[in-house]
């Protein structure tokens, strides 16, 4: 099978002819039809995390494909169902995390694409346990964006308990950030977009935010206020500086929810605004496996659009080049 293989951390990825796995007890070989391009692939790739993964290795964990085979003692999915594996690639089951619905902050987590081989394959295996299924209403191009660019903005949504006319200004309107301004106004808040790119604030417009601020421009914390405030931030831009912007746009009472991940990892904010002004900063990371079922009703029943580009696996370094550089709109789905 054709795959993308990181062959040492930093290094350009390699397209390998590998052997098709076989699936182990609990897991499903998957033939994938589409796999999304997540930042966090390249993060991957590059070692830029402090827990790093183990090269040679292959990244992806938006994958979408057909179940092909089923190891032993598998049986919650059938040869022919279409299937998602996403970032959490399984996860104990017992701990505290698993028992209350807090699955993705299971310590024994696995992760495809990091710690396990991932989605960037012709084929793929996978824990039964937690793939999703995809309905028939989804495409399996816009299913894959959706396996993490969609699960992770809907969890934050969900986690700044936004509530209905409420105003969220979401920063950062790319492969997360179009989706994140959607699911805000699913859940019938009024949504302001920032970003530094003009063609980034015209596609909010086009997807139903109610304003847009050019932060290259003007002084975000400034043009939030002057429309009102925000009761939720939720950054999906990786920059200390646009966390701090953010907190300090927020409402007596708001939410700063953090996703992105910088590579300088450290913010500077107001104790004082804090505590007096009571506020909260909320970290999330993706979501769970009933979240992804969501995610995926949502888009059957018309909710949300992917905005995403077709691309061929073996132009992958050409692909990360492209989002490093800024000049994908949204998200890039590699197609089988």
């Amino acid at each position: 099978m054709r795959a993308a293989v990181v062959p040492k951390l930093g290094d350009r990825l390699v397209i390998s002819e590998l052997p098709v796995p076989e699936p182990g007890p609990g897991q499903v070989l998957i033939r994938m039809l589409a796999s999304g391009l997540c930042h966090t692939d390249i993060h991957a790739a590059r070692g830029d995390w402090p827990v790093k993964p183990k090269p040679p290795f292959i990244p992806g964990h938006e994958g979408v494909g057909i179940v092909e085979r089923t190891g032993p003692g598998a049986c919650l999915h059938q040869v022919g169902d279409r299937v998602a594996m996403a970032w959490l690639g399984s996860a104990c089951g017992h701990c505290r995390y698993c028992v209350s619905g807090w699955e993705n902050l299971c310590e024994a987590q696995q992760n495809n694409g990091y710690s396990v081989d991932g989605a960037w394959a012709e084929y793929a295996v996978a824990a039964d346990s937690h793939v999703v299924a995809v309905p028939d209403g989804v495409s399996s191009f816009d299913a894959a964006p959706l396996t993490c660019a969609g699960v992770t903005s809907f969890k934050a949504v969900k986690v700044s308990r936004l509530q209905p006319g409420q105003t969220a200004a979401v920063f950062g309107i790319g492969g997360l950030g179009h989706l994140a301004l959607q699911y805000a106004r699913t859940f019938g808040a009024r949504v302001i977009a920032v970003d530094v790119e003009d063609a980034k604030l015209d596609l909010a417009r086009e997807l139903g935010a109610d304003h847009v601020v050019n932060a290259r421009t003007t002084d975000p914390v400034e043009a939030v206020g002057r429309l009102g405030g925000a009761d939720v931030a939720i950054v999906l831009a990786a920059s200390p500086r646009v966390f701090e912007q953010a907190f300090s746009s927020l409402l007596r009472g708001g939410r700063l929810v953090c996703v992105a991940l910088p590579a300088d990892d450290a913010m500077t904010i107001s104790i004082f605004d804090l505590v007096l002004g009571g506020k909260s900063v909320i970290g999330s990371i993706v979501g769970t496996r009933q979240d992804l079922a969501d995610v995926f009703a949502l888009h059957a029943a018309g909710r949300t659009r992917v905005i995403a580009e077709e691309r061929d696996l073996h132009k992958v370094n050409r692909c990360i080049d492209e989002v490093l550089a800024g000049e994908v709109p949204a998200r890039l789905v590699f197609t089988f």
